[in-house]
């Protein structure tokens, strides 16, 4: 009976997992949509545009990334991060206090630190490789 269980429980979730990737995956593309379609209703394209649709395209990679192997490095949401504050200080910086864009750099530092430490305990300390008979 476990093993039925955990068979079903295992197959329900990985097609929920598939499905939720979906979903991401269309709500990313119709977002993308939208946001060339007020580029090109404006009729000017500016560096936050650029910035979103980056940002748009990591989270499309992070989906293709763990469809396909099945694992989500923490780098890509770091990343993500990354853009987006670097593209909130660029487009309210001058709006924001010397404390608050002192703040905001001051995480893209850390959250920057804490992609080398990733990556440096990847190079050093790998995770053993799985022995599933």
């Amino acid at each position: 009976m476990k093993g039925l269980y955990q068979r079903f429980g295992s197959k329900s979730l990985k097609i929920a997992e598939h499905g939720i990737l979906i979903i991401i995956s269309i709500a990313t593309l119709f977002a993308i949509f939208e946001e060339v379609m007020l580029m090109f209703n404006r009729g000017t394209v500016e560096l936050g545009d650029l910035l979103l649709l980056f940002i748009y395209l990591e989270v499309l990679a992070m989906v293709a990334n763990y469809a396909e192997v099945g694992k989500l490095p923490i780098r890509m949401p770091i990343y993500i991060a990354i853009v987006a504050l670097a593209r909130y200080l660029i487009l309210d910086m001058k709006s924001m206090d010397d404390w608050r864009v002192l703040a905001i750099a001051f995480s893209a530092l850390v959250l920057a630190a804490a992609v080398i430490v990733i990556r440096f305990g990847q190079l050093k300390l790998p995770y053993p490789k799985d022995n599933v008979d």
